[in-house]
């Protein structure tokens, strides 16, 4: 090659690179764009990956997986070593493809922080930039702005289609609904974050005023004048002198894909533009458009067929959905998503014995894979002639169809037909806790960090169940074998098929005396009416039991019964409360939280509703916001078995004890 050749080449090379990638530097100004990542040198972990079009594939659909794309080089957002930081501006086009338009699996979110180290952040809700012990720590210094299509309760999520600015943590400094303010008519447009449409997001930090703004629009729409929203935060105390950049992304149990088509930035000066005529396509989700073809020729060739069968077919299809669409009152209120019979049939391989979770008292339950997504789930099967019924099924499913909480097994649809009745929950991998603390099926003794963990999530959901949610739902029949283990071994709780509901602020009405033997609060025998406080005094047992790894009932001999509170409270009598923790942990565990789980379970287990406290205190004493009240073994000098026994549970105890750990319902009636 000449040399008059030579740069004409590299000149030619150089500018091929420059049609995914520019950037360039002045003084304190930094600026970059990205149109599509074919050429790009972003560093990447977890699921994350370049496609061969060019798009930046944050996760693959896989669940519970991470996956983290930054800038190659940190960049200095200070003028000077441990000055302010400086105005910045960035822009960039995403897309999240759910196999469901109106079910995703958590969200994404552009982050500057201080490292690229993300591996001990957690996938799901934590969108792999925390975890649950650091979530909030100001020792993070990370700035992000999430995308989220989940609603976290424990975040204060407005709902799940928001986008928030967040610092060090995932309760956003502020948040609002996805969508945008139109400029012919500043009116407020939603937009669907799972639309598997590609949107645009554009976010500024001034220096001057201290101020976060965020906007969104469809990528075809210029940027919008009024942003999304405004907050006020000086970042100088969150981003170091030298941070990177770049996107977080994380999956739960839905097959979702995070992309990210183009990006740019700028330090002191606006974000420049994307060229959105040259980004990569994104991929195709879910079924093949309808040719056509055959919406215009197939009607045509057959008109003969349907003028001659039309009104026979007419008057069957009439029929059909004359019957298909009668549904009770509380199904069109309340009903989630239904599932038909065939697709069950075809996700539990028949109801195979094989896909047999367990046979409880009011039904058998099996594992199931559905097989257009691939979802594990749990179906739960009931006849109509069940104990349980069609009343404890409208229950179940108004209840907790629309309850949103992390430690409770969330109900994803049901289905009806010919006197049965099918549930269809999330599938808990881990199953439940009393295998573990009584070592069934091979299952593994619990660590003590295991049971602190449990204990608190499955206190966090009462205290919402009674005083969060729009109605306060008494669950009736708290005990670890409805105490669900997730795959990260959190503890969920399920089976509200005993549960009540009535409105804050009123009285609940009295009722049949249902739930387990051991865990049946001793004023339930002359009220019949089930409270706050009757949960409360199962929790208490239920502390009691994780914490001791016994039963509530002794049932070593049945001429001399014992039930756990009062074992306790002599053990505690004689100076030998630690004594009472599970043996064998061997002495594995935090004696500060263990004598709390004790003393806070004798108090819930208190036989004098008045003496128990709420579950919001029981949370303020398991986080540590408030003290224990004095407590000595004098102070709850009572004997529970003969309390139970005054109160009518005599012939009750004698005739169950065998059955603790299953439910056992005194009562058919609710």
């Amino acid at each position: 090659m000449s040399s008059k050749t030579k740069p004409v080449s590299m000149l030619l090379q150089l500018l091929f690179l420059c049609l995914n990638l520019a950037a360039f530097s002045t003084g304190d100004d930094h600026q970059f764009f990205y149109s599509g990542f074919s050429n790009g040198d972003l560093v990447m972990d977890g699921a994350t990956t370049i496609t061969s079009n060019g798009l930046l594939e944050l996760t693959n659909g896989t669940n519970q997986q991470k996956g983290h794309a930054f800038y190659p080089t940190p960049l200095r957002f200070t003028r000077s070593p441990n000055g302010t930081v400086q105005s910045f501006s960035t822009s960039f086009v995403f897309a999240i493809l759910s196999v469901y338009t109106d079910l995703s699996a958590h969200g994404m979110a552009f982050v500057v922080a201080p490292s690229r180290n993300f591996s001990a952040a957690l996938p799901g809700q934590f969108l792999g930039l925390t975890d649950i012990q650091n979530n909030g720590n100001v020792t993070n210094h990370f700035f992000a702005v999430e995308l989220d299509t989940i609603q976290n309760k424990e975040f204060n999520d407005l709902n799940a289609n928001h986008a928030g600015a967040n610092v060090n943590g995932l309760k956003s400094l502020q948040s609002y609904y996805a969508g945008y303010y139109a400029d012919e008519d500043g009116n407020f447009r939603n937009l669907s974050l799972i639309s598997r449409e590609a949107m645009q997001v554009w976010i500024d930090y001034d220096d001057k005023v201290s101020g976060i703004t965020v906007t969104m629009a469809p990528l075809k729409v210029t940027r919008p004048i009024k942003p999304l929203f405004k907050a006020t935060y000086n970042l100088t105390s969150v981003v170091t002198d030298v941070a990177y950049m770049g996107f977080s992304s994380a999956t739960g149990t839905i097959n979702t894909r995070h992309y990210v088509l183009g990006w740019s930035f700028s330090m002191n000066g606006p974000a420049p533009a994307i060229d959105i005529a040259r980004l990569p396509k994104l991929p195709r989700m879910g079924p093949k458009p309808r040719s056509k073809v055959l919406d215009i020729v197939l009607p045509i060739a057959t008109a003969a067929f349907v003028l001659t069968v039309g009104t026979v077919v007419f008057l069957l299809i009439r029929r059909h959905l004359k019957y298909a669409e009668v549904r009770e009152d509380w199904e069109v209120e309340f009903g989630p998503h239904r599932f038909s019979y065939k697709d069950l049939f075809y996700a539990t391989e028949g109801f195979k014995d094989k896909n047999l979770l367990g046979i409880g008292g009011f039904g058998r339950v099996y594992k199931g894979i559905l097989l257009v997504s691939k979802l594990e789930v749990a179906v739960k099967r009931v006849s109509h002639d069940s104990k349980q019924g069609m009343k404890e099924f409208i229950a179940e499913i108004v209840s907790i169809g629309h309850i949103q909480h992390c430690n409770l097994v969330r109900v994803l649809g049901y289905c009806r037909r010919r006197g049965e009745l099918f549930l269809v929950y999330e599938y808990m991998p881990n199953g439940s806790v009393d295998k573990y603390l009584y070592a069934k099926q091979g299952k593994p003794i619990l660590s003590w960090g295991n049971r602190w963990h449990i204990i608190k999530g499955i206190a966090s959901c009462l205290l919402y169940l009674h005083e969060e949610w729009e109605k306060v739902v008494i669950h009736r029949d708290i005990k670890p074998s409805n105490v669900l283990l997730d795959s990260n071994m959190n503890g969920r709780l399920g089976d509200f098929g005993l549960a009540r509901l009535y409105d804050h602020d009123t009285d609940p009405q009295t009722t049949h005396v249902v739930g387990t033997i051991g865990y049946l609060a001793p004023e339930l025998g002359h009220t019949s009416k089930a409270t706050p406080l009757t949960d409360v005094f199962a929790f208490g047992m239920f502390l009691l039991e994780i914490t001791c790894g016994r039963r509530p009932i002794d049932e070593s001999s049945r001429d001399s019964q014992c039930m756990l509170v009062d074992w306790v409270l002599e053990r505690w009598s004689s100076g030998l409360l630690l004594e009472t923790v599970d043996g064998r942990l061997e002495g594995n565990y935090n004696i500060d939280e263990a004598c709390l789980a004790l003393k806070l379970g004798l108090l819930c287990s208190h036989p004098f509703s008045k003496a128990r406290p709420t579950m919001r205190q029981v949370m303020q004493y398991l986080d540590g916001d408030m003290l224990l009240p004095e407590m000595a073994p004098a102070d709850m000098n009572f004997h529970m078995m003969a309390i139970m026994q005054n109160e009518g549970f005599d012939d009750y105890i004698t005739a169950s004890t065998a059955s603790i750990g299953r439910t056992s319902v005194i009562s058919g009636g609710r």
